[in-house]
């Protein structure tokens, strides 16, 4: 079952019960085009020691009938403005692809307005921020994002091949892709806490030497991990994804 955890943005998403006491948080964000629903199956693995909830941004599955924002900064503020809803405990943020940018300025305005304070970053198949895609930009081209969507295997190909279902998640598709190739961080920014970065060992789009550029943002510790697969690797969540992501979790209880 899912559950609406912040009624006055409806921006996040439980799965299962509700958190016992003591239990850390891992609130997760999503890739371009993607949504609350794709952190399900390691909301289900890492129970019940960890309590995970996802971020729905506008535009997509139950909140189809908002506008989608198409810039980060005002995505970004939306999903801090979120946080407030989320239970007073040990709190981990993670960002898969560009939702890694997300939680990245997400900790940053946390930090900045003095309020409560994530633990840990964890992002996932993103380079630093300062690494961004060359070339020609590709989200007001919908053929070349329908192309990158099969290539990288993030959206199940039946909802590709079906022209209705297609018209539904091209406006967040459009829009997510349009803030994450247009984002640009501020000069020298960079978060308190200690920075985790993962990533899939043939992932096309994302360099571990980009993804190295992370310890730039941070100051306190980082560290990299590795796994086999693209850039889809935790989809659905091999057990060395689940292994490492609770010991890494479950390891900011003994500080």
């Amino acid at each position: 079952m899912t559950h609406i955890i912040d009624e006055p943005t409806g921006s996040l998403r439980r799965f299962g019960a509700a958190p016992s006491h003591g239990t850390t948080t891992l609130l997760c964000f999503p890739h371009a085009g993607g949504s609350a629903s794709f952190f399900a199956p390691l909301a289900d693995a890492l129970a019940p020691d960890v309590t995970v909830l996802a971020a729905q941004y506008p535009g997509r599955q139950d909140r189809l009938a908002e506008p989608c924002l198409d810039a980060i900064g005002p995505l970004s503020d939306l999903m801090y403005r979120a946080t407030r809803a989320v239970p007073p405990q040990p709190l981990v943020l993670f960002g898969h692809s560009m939702g890694a940018i997300v939680a990245f300025e997400v900790a940053r305005r946390l930090e900045l307005d003095g309020g409560p304070r994530p633990v840990r970053l964890i992002v996932s198949a993103r380079g630093a921020p300062g690494r961004t895609r060359g070339g020609q930009p590709s989200w007001n081209n919908d053929n070349a994002l329908l192309e990158e969507m099969r290539s990288l295997g993030g959206t199940d190909v039946g909802v590709l091949d079906d022209p209705d279902l297609t018209e539904l998640v091209l406006p967040a598709m459009r829009a997510d892709v349009k803030a994450h190739e247009e984002y640009r961080p501020v000069p020298g920014a960079t978060v308190s806490v200690p920075i985790t970065a993962l990533l899939g060992e043939e992932d096309p789009t994302t360099s571990v030497e980009d993804v190295r550029e992370w310890d730039q943002h941070t100051r306190s510790g980082f560290d990299l991990h590795l796994f086999p697969g693209g850039h889809f690797y935790l989809s659905p969540p091999p057990h060395a994804v689940v292994a490492a992501l609770t010991e890494i979790v479950l390891g900011q209880n003994a500080r």
